[in-house]
């Protein structure tokens, strides 16, 4: 991570502590565990929503197929531009709300995987729905949506679209993070475990 990163995200962070919900960024652990979850021999579109300065991203890059098409969603102006610098070879977007709007533009009709970091629970009612409405739209059957809160409360709500795989703990964060991994429906049956060890 860069020197200027933490503090760009602070930044960002007291203009809309609504849209970016965290003080730091992501923490190397916490950036790790999501990288683990993705079946990147799968990927070869992907979308991450909410980026902010990289955190995931710097890990994602190392993993990805040469050919792999990447959408980055960072609302933050200033924390996209410094991504836009870093990843010249990404497609990048503002709002996570246009999501298929911005994907089928480029003729992409589903995506192998979606990783986000939005703090849901920030948002209305009626955004969380449309944001996960598109999320459930836009990855192909079996594909893989990681997404990482600070709490369970987003539980229920994503099993009643997805297949939950697990859902794990990450205290080397702050604050510590749930992270989700789901995965669009192609078989029933499969049941949630709340995994609690350290990572």
């Amino acid at each position: 991570m860069k020197t200027f990163e933490p503090l760009l995200f602070l930044q960002g962070f007291l203009r809309n502590p609504k849209r970016v919900g965290s003080v730091l960024p992501s923490s190397k652990y916490l950036a790790k565990k999501i990288v683990q979850s993705v079946r990147w021999d799968e990927v070869r579109t992907i979308a991450e929503l909410g980026p902010g300065t990289g955190a995931v991203t710097h890990l994602m890059r190392a993993h990805l197929p040469k050919s792999a098409t990447v959408f980055l969603f960072e609302r933050d102006p200033k924390m996209r531009s410094n991504l836009k610098k870093t990843y010249p070879e990404f497609m990048f977007h503002s709002n996570a709300s246009y999501l298929l709007k911005r994907i089928n533009q480029e003729y992409i009709h589903q995506l192998d995987s979606i990783i986000c970091g939005l703090p849901f629970f920030n948002f209305s009612r009626e955004m969380r729905q449309n944001i996960l409405s598109q999320i459930h739209t836009a990855l192909r059957p079996g594909g893989t949506l990681v997404l990482y809160q600070y709490s369970l409360h987003m539980r229920k709500q994503l099993a009643e679209l997805f297949e939950m795989e697990k859902i794990q703990f990450v205290p080397f964060s702050f604050p510590p993070v749930f992270v989700y991994v789901c995965r669009k429906r192609q078989d029933e049956g499969q049941r949630v475990s709340i995994d609690l060890r350290r990572t």
